[in-house]
């Protein structure tokens, strides 16, 4: 069973069914020991963005209908895996092709800039070690993937481990081991790390940022005992006004999101670390950035590109897996006090807008529909 949303109280947010949520004194560390911002600052965002054109289409709500791409190199005559084994063009689409402009774009004026960190080994020693561990590497496709949490990436490491022959096939129903025959690259010497880098295809795969988030709130809290108490149990006792003890099950996501806002990006879990943080898309410069809301097809394209075995196909969601649909995220933003979620989007606004997803949409106009 889920953790129960949110319990909209009367009075204060009425119009957005909001709830009364209680801060706590916790010191929050939005810059490092030096007194530096951890994040390049919100007018050097606003500046670049809008460069890009971006700005104004999040502004006007022309990505809020509009599905994000991926990071495609050119298609030409590329193939595409389909269910069969029949081989398909990619279908062109102009949404698709103008949102994959804006992404790219994006990334190309953002992290230009000087102070951007244009390599790994400008990263500071914390920064550098977070992205090395979420590189997989496999030597013998030659590709790095840097995984991200709640964007398929038990399904990768599934692929890896048959692609590197530890795994008879995608669909063996074993519990995931996260660690065990993988290879990553924070485990090899600077040399090695450098070579892969420069010569080997690099992808990710991104997510909308506030429905990542919610699927890590459902998943994490709603079924995973470890999590409710190392994270649960503390979160209560922080932001709730109650002096009745919590098991960590009950935590709601207004709790969690005010539990966000004091915590530093780059010592969060992983599971709800931004992306930015997590693969440092402008220290590595990734081939491809595949997108969640496409998994099935920019998978396939993957697999092809690095020319895997054309058996492996991306495995299907196990039937179990609870989707976190649009009317789910709908209906937990709508109920989620407006000024706690703009506090929270600098946290995340690298993740938005490099990767092309429209900001949270929460006036009372959409909460009525």
């Amino acid at each position: 069973m889920f953790p129960r949303p949110l319990a909209p109280v009367a009075g204060r947010g009425a119009e957005m069914g909001a709830i009364s949520v209680r801060r706590a004194v916790v010191p929050t560390r939005m810059r490092g020991s030096s007194g530096t911002m951890l994040l390049p600052s919100m007018l050097m965002f606003g500046v670049i963005v809008a460069s890009s054109g971006l700005l104004l289409m999040i502004e006007r709500g022309i990505l809020a209908e509009v599905k994000p791409p991926p990071l495609h190199p050119s298609h030409g005559d590329l193939a595409w895996r389909s269910s069969g084994d029949t081989r398909v063009a990619a279908p062109e689409d102009m949404d698709y092709q103008v949102l994959q402009d804006v992404r790219n774009r994006t990334i190309r004026t953002m992290c230009g800039q000087k102070n951007m960190p244009h390599s790994i080994w400008e990263l500071s020693a914390g920064q550098r070690r977070t992205v090395l561990k979420h590189i997989l590497v496999s030597d013998k496709y030659r590709f790095l993937y840097c995984y991200v949490p709640k964007v398929a990436c038990s399904n990768w490491k599934r692929i890896l481990k048959v692609l590197d022959g530890a795994l008879e096939n995608v669909n063996v129903k074993l519990k995931m081991d996260h660690k065990n025959d993988l290879v990553f690259l924070g485990n090899m010497k600077p040399d090695e790390i450098s070579y892969r880098l420069k010569h080997y295809y690099k992808f990710i795969f991104v997510r909308d940022p506030m429905e990542r988030l919610l699927s890590a709130y459902r998943n994490k809290f709603g079924e995973i005992k470890e999590y409710q108490l190392k994270y649960g149990v503390e979160i209560v006792k922080r932001y709730r006004k109650s002096s009745r003890k919590s098991t960590g099950d009950d935590v709601t996501f207004s709790e969690f999101l005010l539990y966000l806002l004091d915590e530093e990006a780059e010592r969060m879990n992983e599971h709800w670390m931004p992306i930015y943080n997590l693969c440092q898309p402008c220290a590595v410069r990734y081939d491809f950035i595949g997108s969640y809301e496409k998994l099935n097809v920019d998978a396939n394209y993957i697999l092809e590109h690095v020319q895997a075995p054309s058996f492996i196909r991306f495995p299907e969601r196990q039937s179990w897996y609870k989707p976190v649909t649009r009317e789910t995220l709908h209906y937990y933003l709508c109920n989620t006090q407006r000024g706690l979620i703009k506090e929270l989007l600098p946290k995340y606004i690298l993740d938005f807008s490099l990767f092309a997803y429209p900001l949270p949409n929460v006036t009372s106009e959409f909460c009525r529909q």
